[in-house]
């Protein structure tokens, strides 16, 4: 057609020649920056979701449950072998954990691992001093320490009491119960931790230096107590020290996440230690089957380690005297009002004859018939209201001021 003009054609540019002269092919573009954004947020995501789903436990969004356990008799060997919270929490995927330590569980804690664990007092004490104190609570008490743990001596040495341990090498679990009891028991024997040589083993580490001749004695926990009897004297045991008024307990810790987070476990996995502890009472047969079948022992030596260990029942668990006891709340706030100390009654009788033995003139007067009065402190003397300067315009509310009268010219006060 005439009268329009030629459509423009697009400007081609000319490809790149080599050096020697050749034409350079089109490099191949890679995916645009978006691209690259969209599959960085997706591997994120997919990241994000496999670790929270590891987290909640395991694959379906089953609830998880961690408990450490100790390979000593207790109420956990029990409800770990008759699968007693398994029955309570259905819905759970519980793991149980085997520890050979306090310090050892005490690391699980600060790393996350664990939700309910047993514990003793000495380590749970140590978890809880210092500038960051593990994130965990009693929970329930599983014994008290007996004869499962006890000092036990090399017959070799010719050592037959504690004071004869001056000098020698003594191994223990350090920061544990029976690093605890030993320290007292030398204390107890006049020594100091200075008069012998401390070393920190753990149980499988002192029976192999026991049968290299490595120590001389040995503070430690059943079983590996029972392979050093065999060879050695017990001098003293954790029973001994506890009646003498330092008594060591094996305990249940629980993390404060588990405590925040799913209360309903933490009152069945109770339940279910409450039922352990009357197994043990109740039908000990049924407990050395239990203990025997969980430590690989025979039936004679499961009965003669839970006789060592003194069970407390699921009322004296609970009492005052082991639980302890919580003061009502009006009465803390009476004492915290009162900001002293409440007198006991030897205190009270003698603040009442010092007030019969005092003279009467002087006391203010009618403070005799009724101590409770004291006599009133007049008030403080106000200053007058400022006064504006001469020459000035008065405003209705300095005019009001001068009006009111002072409080010390007031007859009533």
């Amino acid at each position: 057609m005439t009268g329009l003009p030629a459509p423009r054609r697009p400007h081609v540019f000319p490809r790149p020649l080599h050096r020697n002269g050749s034409v350079m092919s089109r490099v191949p573009q890679g995916p645009s920056r978006r691209l690259l954004l969209a599959g960085a947020l997706a591997v994120a995501s997919a990241a994000l979701t496999g670790c929270s789903s590891d987290s909640d436990g395991s694959s379906g969004g089953a609830k998880r449950l961690r408990i450490g356990y100790f390979a000593f008799p207790s109420g956990d060997l029990i409800v770990k072998n008759r699968k007693l919270l398994e029955k309570a929490l259905p819905d759970y995927k519980i793991t149980w954990i085997k520890f050979d330590s306090g310090a050892s569980v005490n690391q699980a804690f600060l790393g996350k691992s664990l939700d309910i664990a047993a514990l003793g007092s000495s380590p749970f004490a140590r978890g809880l001093a210092g500038p960051s104190p593990i994130p965990y609570k009693v929970a329930w008490i599983l014994d008290v320490a007996g004869d499962n743990e006890a000092l036990v001596a090399r017959k070799g040495t010719g050592v037959s009491d504690v004071a004869g341990l001056k000098g020698r090498t003594v191994a223990t679990p350090f920061a544990s119960t029976s690093h605890y009891s030993l320290l007292a028991a030398l204390e107890t024997a006049g020594l100091k931790p200075s008069d012998v040589k401390l070393v920190d083993l753990q149980p499988q580490a002192i029976l192999a230096a026991w049968q290299r001749g490595d120590i001389d004695a040995a503070y430690v926990w059943l079983p590996t107590l029972d392979e050093l009897r065999k060879t050695g004297t017990q001098l003293t045991s954790s029973k001994q020290i506890g009646a003498a008024g330092k008594p060591t307990l094996d305990l249940a810790v629980v993390s404060d996440d588990l405590i925040a987070k799913d209360p309903k476990a933490i009152d069945a996995w109770r339940k279910a230690e409450a039922e352990a502890l009357r197994v043990l009472k109740s039908d000990p047969d049924g407990a050395v089957k239990a203990v025997s079948a969980e430590l690989g022992i025979s039936a004679a030596d499961a009965k003669a380690q839970i006789e060592q260990g003194v069970f407390l029942t699921p009322e004296q668990v609970t009492s005052a005297d082991w639980a302890g006891r919580r003061r009502r709340p009006r009465q803390a706030a009476h004492l915290r009002r009162r900001h002293r100390r409440v007198p006991g009654p030897a205190e009270a009788d003698r603040r009442r004859a010092l007030r019969r033995r005092r003279p009467q003139g002087l006391l203010p007067q009618g403070a005799a018939r009724c101590p409770q009065v004291r006599r009133r402190r007049p008030p403080r003397a106000r200053p007058p209201p400022p006064t504006a300067p001469s020459g000035w315009t008065t405003s209705c509310t300095a005019t009001a001021a001068a009006a009111r009268p002072s409080p010390l010219s007031d007859p009533s006060i």
